[in-house]
């Protein structure tokens, strides 16, 4: 069974609103190791449409530094699952998840492989409040912003956690990894 992990940037007041994180070559790194880690990304749609649009190929080129490119070919070679009732169709290696997530997403760690990599925030809570995530990254930034979105409004009950991981990168950004104590 493929573990599902869910990784986040989040500044310290919570807010995890991809426009205001630091983005450094070390944290792109570190993102790049972590698809390393996953056969296949899951999405839900507000993510895929904002991944898609950031890291397609076919998004302008030379844009950005050249630190960023191995992320965005990593990104752009991996399977993605999207989660949607609203979209007809996908591409750019994705498959729609339609039906019940518990059922789909029980399906997909079901198969053999090293992992699954969810990100963003709706459908992470969804995850969670389903008990289906199996590690969390937290990778807070030192920064404050006084708005959100921030992770998991809504959630109905609590998810306590075991810190297993820590790292620290020079910009002073602070990668924490726990799993559900169940």
């Amino acid at each position: 069974m493929r573990p599902l992990r869910y990784s986040i940037n989040v500044t310290l007041d919570g807010c995890c609103d991809h426009r205001v994180m630091i983005p450094d070559e070390e944290l792109h790194r570190h993102a790049v190791e972590n698809l390393a880690r996953a056969d296949a990304l899951l999405f839900g749609r507000v993510t895929y449409e904002m991944m898609e649009a950031a890291w397609r190929p076919s998004t302008a080129t030379g844009t950005r530094p050249d630190w960023m490119e191995p992320f965005a070919r990593t990104i752009d070679a991996a399977k993605k699952y999207v989660v949607s009732s609203t979209l007809d169709r996908v591409d750019w290696h994705a498959e729609l998840v339609r039906g019940d997530l518990r059922t789909a997403v029980a399906q997909l760690k079901r198969e053999p492989g090293n992992g699954l990599f969810v990100g963003g925030v709706t459908l992470p809570r969804a995850l969670a409040e389903l008990g289906l995530i199996d590690e969390y990254e937290f990778v807070v930034h030192p920064r404050i912003v006084g708005h959100g979105p921030t992770l998991f409004a809504g959630l109905s009950r609590y998810v306590d956690l075991k810190l297993v991981g820590r790292q620290e990168f020079a910009s002073g950004v602070v990668v924490m990894q726990y799993v559900p104590t169940r």
